[in-house]
C-alpha cells in the first residue's frame, strides 16, 4: 500500500474563495473541502487544486525575472480561442511573453490573484492514413 495516496497543488492567495471560484468555472470543478483559510476543488478530469489564505501573498511577476515563478500550471485544451474567452470572462488576463512557443501552441495567462498558467493546445489524434 502506498504511503502517499494523493496529491494536491496548493496556491497561496489573499482570497481563496474568489480564486477557487475562478478555477471551479474554468475546470468545471466541484468544491470538495472548505475551511476558513483553505478551499479545495476537484476538476471534471480529476485535477485537484487547493487555495490557501495568505494575507501577505505576493503575485508572481512572470515573465519578468523579479519574484518570477512561484508555481506554474498547464492545462490542455482543444480550442485556444474558446478557452481564452472563458479565462478572460472569468477574470483572468493574458500574459505577454517573448519566449518561443515550443513544440505545442500555447498561451500564458494570470488568474485573478496573479498566478501564471498556460493553456496548451492538445495535438489532434487523427488515425494515420496509408
Amino acid at each position: 500500500m502506498a504511503l502517499v495516496v494523493t496529491g494536491v497543488v496548493v496556491l497561496d492567495c489573499a482570497e481563496p474563495e474568489k480564486l477557487a471560484a475562478f478555477y471551479k468555472e474554468l475546470l468545471e470543478a466541484e468544491e470538495t473541502d472548505a475551511t476558513a483559510n483553505r478551499v479545495e476543488i476537484r476538476g471534471a478530469d480529476g485535477t485537484r487544486l487547493a487555495f490557501r489564505r495568505d494575507v501577505k501573498a505576493t503575485p508572481p511577476s512572470w515573465p519578468r525575472p523579479e519574484n518570477s515563478l512561484q508555481a506554474h500550471l498547464d492545462f490542455h485544451v482543444e480550442d485556444l480561442d474558446e478557452a481564452e474567452r472563458r479565462v478572460v470572462g472569468l477574470g483572468g488576463r493574458p500574459l505577454e511573453t517573448k519566449d518561443a512557443s515550443g513544440p505545442f501552441e500555447e498561451r500564458g495567462y494570470a488568474d485573478p490573484a496573479g498566478h501564471s498558467f498556460t493553456l496548451r493546445m492538445v495535438p489532434a489524434t487523427a488515425p494515420k492514413q496509408g
